[in-house]
């Protein structure tokens, strides 16, 4: 099948590779020619520019944007629509905003265009592994990118799927970063507390590698969690700031609209928060009341 990979990041450059090496024809454009030299040395083709996909390759055609969520993908769709024909299918494999994604959608088929938003979850590991491909959008559309859809999946009959229609897609793949935030910070707390029994003197790398396996915990996360504590145990290397993509951001939003309690995943948001601070002055203010109505003892700055 042609597809044509716009933006080729840590992802869309590992997509457009892996589509490569499954036999599909592949055109690729990127900000910066580097990436795309990287992907015709591979087999993919190069495409003149962004909006060329509508000039450079035949219908029907597909074009799967992986750029950042917000204005770069919403100009990437209206640049490159402006020369595709209907039928052609639109592909927003990033993480955008479902509520984005549903008028985008509804925007696009008065064009007589199809937008398939893709949920993509892999990470840096999907061209060798596979990636889970959560899709929403029309029938008909999500079947004509069927192949590619098989191709970029672990295997051709797992992990990925239509899950609904447009928005869908962007809305599951909202929620799992959600889970993803709730069970990082469990995996970080435990781990903490391990550390923190100094009398054991746990090997905490030893104790991961141990849960890797029969272990009810054992999941890919704990995986990589095992990885980066043969590399570094104390982590010296790492500053302890961890930044947020915006999907927990919207999961949390989404369940207080819905009335649904999601405690843990609200509170693995707002720890990320707390990572960002150099000092907390609210830390500071609750050692100040302790002294005020206690008399207890704090720690002088500096």
């Amino acid at each position: 099948m042609q597809i044509a990979i716009i933006g080729l990041g840590k992802m869309g450059g590992n997509m457009a590779a892996r589509l490569v090496e499954g036999g599909h024809t592949v055109f690729v454009w990127n900000r910066t020619p580097e990436k795309i030299r990287e992907l015709v040395a591979q087999g993919a083709r190069a495409l003149t520019s962004m909006e060329a996909p509508g000039n450079e390759m035949a219908a029907r055609r597909a074009v799967w944007i992986m750029l950042p969520a917000g204005e770069p993908t919403e100009t990437a769709l209206a640049k490159i629509a402006s020369r595709l024909e209907p039928g052609d299918v639109l592909i927003d494999g990033g993480n955008s905003n479902y509520h984005d994604t549903q008028r985008r959608a509804a925007g696009l088929r008065q064009k007589g265009l199809f937008l398939v938003d893709v949920g993509t979850s892999g990470g840096i590991w999907g061209r060798k592994e596979g990636y889970c491909l959560m899709a929403g959008g029309d029938e008909e559309a999500v079947g004509l990118l069927e192949p590619v859809l098989q191709t970029l999946a672990p295997t051709p009959d797992h992990g990925w799927g239509r899950v609904g229609p447009s928005g869908s897609g962007h809305f599951v793949k909202m929620v799992h970063n959600g889970i993803e935030y709730g069970m990082m910070q469990a995996y970080a707390e435990g781990f903490e507390i391990l550390r923190a029994k100094k009398e054991f003197g746990l090997d905490l790398h030893r104790v991961s590698e141990m849960w890797r396996y029969g272990s009810v915990v054992r999941s890919w996360l704990l995986d990589l969690t095992t990885s980066a504590l043969a590399a570094d145990p104390s982590l010296a290397a790492i500053q302890d700031w961890v930044a947020d993509s915006g999907e927990g951001r919207w999961t949390v939003q989404e369940a207080i609209d819905l009335d649904v309690p999601a405690p843990v995943i609200s509170l693995a948001l707002w720890m990320r928060f707390r990572s960002r601070q150099d000092e907390s002055y609210a830390g500071k203010l609750l050692a100040a009341m302790r002294q005020q109505f206690g008399g207890h003892a704090v720690r002088p700055a500096g």
